[in-house]
């Protein structure tokens, strides 16, 4: 099992998640933890990391295989989480 770890700023855009949304998310980053390469993850093009989408949000992650961590760099609505 993997070891999460969440940026403070991440904490903010999650609490920005509408609650009906925020569930579905929450449960889709846990899930990282046992699986970090679920079906549909996508590798990053000109940006490091991987992204998995929940709905019409995105969560934005990196994977560090030797020390089993899944750093979670960033979560929120598809038209914001690219900027």
């Amino acid at each position: 099992m993997y070891q999460l770890l969440i940026e403070k700023q991440v904490q903010k855009q999650l609490e920005k998640i509408p609650a009906s949304d925020y569930q579905l998310v929450k449960s889709a980053i846990i899930g990282l933890s046992k699986n970090p390469r679920p079906t549909g993850y996508k590798k990053l093009k000109g940006r490091p990391g991987y992204r998995i989408r929940q709905g019409n949000y995105r969560i934005v992650y990196d994977i560090n295989d030797h020390i089993l961590t899944v750093f979670i760099l960033a979560a929120g609505h598809r038209k914001d989480i690219y900027e």
